[in-house]
């Protein structure tokens, strides 16, 4: 006996109703799922990236070279700067003032000393002047004053006698002390002949070294060494030390002109003391006070010198900068980020969500904006608006890979970060912005080499007439801003070139085709068409046709209709294969599948997708294309063997039930619009060749029907397609198909002539 089940009250009912989640908890659910915290993970990460590369602790300089201010500059902090004019002149001043070190050889004044006695004592054992050495005595023959006539030959004769008498022994070892006493101090500190000429040498304190290596004397002033005074020191000496005058200005007269220059000039040496003068000199710093010294002028570019002046300044105020001034700067530049996240997350959730499903698509994406900033910041540095290409390459590239839209987006977060980053003004984030924006606008479809090219030339002059217009609104000089406009639209068609050269990487990298690849590779010479056409010449046949009606039906609903002919093209090469399996190259001869179940019939069915993939992949086939093959029949049920095998079961109770997921194709459904056209297509193509009258009714009945299938069996859940472009794909079919199914005029026969 069962116990009834106690009423609950209405209060009771109403407690027990359990509702969906609210918005922020089904949020809050979602962000703790771990996918989610995965893509916010690279996404910190990838914040984190950019802020390190583009130094987001701390404020960028605010002024650039040769930009022109509108007021006068003046240092926010107080620094000092090298005066590197003043400096430098301090450098040669100490180079020119450096010891200068000179080599001293003495063996030369001992030499002279000993010929001197040698000539004494041969002049001493001469009798007469005839006897002595002519050469010898006109040496120690004194230079005769102003106004002085020659003396003659008795007086030379007499002259010599004269002399000839003051050289007894004691006499000649005066000379020789004498001569010792004289020349011992230029055998320490030497003789210069002559103010050197080198550069090396222009010191006036030199430093004397010996031959043998020791250190010698430290002479304060190079005159002291000079030739022409040493001269006068050894006269004064001679006439001090020896007992006679003339004796002493023979003797003088014979050193005059026989005095040896004993000091080189050592370069290695000389050259070291003058770089380790230059290196101890001290830089001679500038000083600017904070809210007084103006470091650029109202009205005038910004030249190399002031713009040094201007880095100086900001790397002394970010010395400035507290750690909680640093945090709290990273602090802004992290919000930054996190607003334009989720600025671009939503949009990319509501209107790009593969980009989200695809952990490859998302990190790409990523990638590409912190590669773009990362090159605006270093593009800048290197040359002013050179900021433009990687900017421009970008948005090139996100409208190639996904979509304008999402292009234009992205673009300008990246924009608003570069600027940032670089510390550009709002002039500078317009012109850029615009340059973008007129570059992916004009980049709807890429179907000649020379269409980016052209978008570059675009772009051009977008930057080129923006920069003009703001520059005059914000009151600029003309020629600057002429010259800015010039090198932006350089940039920009630089950027285009270069994106003509990387298209076929960006292809690769994000797995999309641009109309001029779609046009290389549905060349009817591909060879898996050749091979098609050579094995199923019937399934070649329908692939045309699904090709024509499925670009017209893509066009009609806004996509890719290229991408969907060529699509269409390779949709079904699986079936070359078994080609004998498939209705289109059957002949009169009979159908293979009469001698196979229903089971058996539906396995070579489906296969011809695994095939068709498996083929296309191994002749490199790109992934949009692949996903064609696998995506064109969806998870639709191979009716015509379902049917058959129910009959079976229903004819015979002992058969096993019949499993109608057995008989559908495995998918997945279509994922994109345009996979959804090709299923239509394909499905309306092949069933219009059955129609016995194939009228515009009927083939618009017939369209009809199979959409509604579609429809109900789910097929078009996940690729996009609202009901408002079914019926647009639905209209373009029939009116394909009426076209070719188009009346034709019947002509009378032929009658025969009579006879007779």
């Amino acid at each position: 006996m069962s116990t009834a089940t106690p009423k609950k009250t209405r209060s009771e009912r109403v407690a027990a109703v359990e509702l969906p989640p609210g918005r922020w908890t089904a949020l809050a659910h979602n962000l703790r799922r771990g996918p989610v915290l995965l893509r916010l993970a690279i996404c910190a990460i990838a914040a984190v990236l950019m802020w390190a590369i583009t130094g987001g602790w701390a404020p960028p300089l605010e002024y650039h070279l040769g930009e022109i201010p509108h007021r006068d500059v003046v240092a926010r902090v107080d620094f000092k700067v090298k005066d590197e004019e003043a400096t430098n002149k301090a450098i040669e001043l100490a180079m020119d003032t450096a010891t200068a070190v000179y080599t001293q050889n003495p063996q030369l004044i001992d030499e002279l000393k000993n010929r001197v006695q040698n000539e004494l004592a041969q002049l001493a054992g001469a009798k007469s002047l005839d006897e002595a050495d002519a050469a010898i005595w006109a040496q120690y023959q004194p230079d005769l004053a102003e106004g002085t006539p020659e003396p003659t030959e008795q007086e030379r004769a007499d002259q010599f006698l004269a002399f000839n008498k003051q050289l007894t022994e004691d006499t000649e070892n005066k000379i020789v002390t004498a001569l010792g006493t004289v020349l011992k101090p230029l055998e320490q500190v030497g003789i210069l002949k002559e103010l050197p000429n080198e550069d090396l040498a222009t010191s006036t304190e030199i430093e004397i070294r010996h031959t043998d290596g020791e250190d010698g004397a430290v002479v304060k002033q190079l005159n002291d060494v000079l030739l022409v005074n040493v001269r006068d020191q050894v006269q004064r000496r001679l006439q001090q030390e020896l007992p006679s005058l003339e004796l002493a200005n023979r003797l003088f007269a014979r050193l005059y002109d026989d005095l040896p220059a004993t000091l080189t000039l050592d370069d290695d040496a000389t050259r070291k003391a003058r770089e380790t003068a230059a290196e101890n000199v001290a830089p001679v710093m500038k000083e600017y006070v904070k809210g007084k010294s103006v470091l650029a002028f109202a009205d005038t570019p910004i030249n190399a010198a002031q713009f040094a002046e201007l880095e100086a300044g900001h790397a002394q105020r970010l010395k400035n900068l507290t750690w909680q001034q640093t945090l709290a700067y990273s602090g802004a530049t992290f919000g930054m980020y996190i607003a334009l996240y989720t600025l671009c997350g939503f949009y990319i959730y509501k209107m790009e969500p593969r980009i989200l499903r695809d952990l490859g698509r998302f990190i790409g994406v990523l990638a590409a904006v912190v590669l773009a900033v990362a090159l605006m910041w270093l593009t800048f540095r290197y040359h002013r608006q050179a900021e433009v290409i990687p900017l421009l390459l970008f948005g090139m590239t996100m409208a190639v890979a996904y979509s304008q839209p999402l292009a234009l987006l992205l673009s300008t977060a990246v924009t608003l970060v570069g600027v940032t980053s670089i510390g550009a003004n709002l002039h500078e984030a317009v012109v850029l912005m615009a340059t973008t924006a007129g570059a992916i606008i004009v980049l709807d479809s890429v179907r000649t080499r020379s269409k980016l090219l052209s978008v570059g030339f675009t772009a051009a002059g977008v930057a080129f007439f923006t920069n003009l217009g703001v520059g005059t609104l914000e009151g600029d000089p003309f020629q600057p801003t002429m010259q800015v406009a010039l090198w932006l639209a350089l940039w920009a068609v630089i950027a285009g070139s270069l994106m003509t050269c990387i298209l076929p990487l960006v292809e690769k990298l994000y797995g999309v085709q641009t109309d001029l690849s779609l046009l290389e590779l549905g060349d009817p010479a591909h060879p898996l068409l050749q091979e098609l056409v050579r094995r199923a010449p019937g399934t070649y046949n329908h692939s045309i046709n699904v090709a024509s009606l499925s670009e017209a039906a893509a066009e009609a609903i806004g996509a890719r209709g290229l991408l969907v002919r060529v699509g269409a093209y390779f949709h079904d090469i699986g079936k070359m294969l078994k080609p004998g399996y498939f209705v289109e190259n059957q002949s009169a001869g009979g159908n293979r599948h009469d001698a196979l179940v229903p089971a058996m019939s539906t396995l070579v069915i489906i296969a011809h997708v695994k095939d068709g993939a498996d083929l296309a992949r191994q002749n490199k086939l790109p992934e949009p294309i692949i996903d064609f093959i696998q995506q064109h029949h969806g998870t639709t049920l191979v009716e015509y063997f379902y049917r058959q095998a129910t009959d079976r079961r229903e004819n015979d109770p002992d058969a096993s039930e019949v499993d109608e997921s057995s008989f559908r194709y495995p998918g997945p459904k279509p994922q994109t619009k345009e996979a959804g056209v090709l299923m239509l297509a394909d499905a309306v193509e092949s069933a219009s060749r059955v129609l016995v009258e194939p009228t515009p009714s009927r083939i618009e009945n017939l369209v009809e029907e199979l959409t509604q299938k579609r429809l109900l069996d789910g097929q078009f859940d996940e690729c996009g397609l609202t009901l408002e472009e079914v019926r647009k794909i639905g209209d373009s079919l029939v009116k394909s198909l009426t076209a070719v199914y188009h009346g034709r005029v019947k002509y009378p026969e032929e009658k025969k002539a009579k006879t007779g």
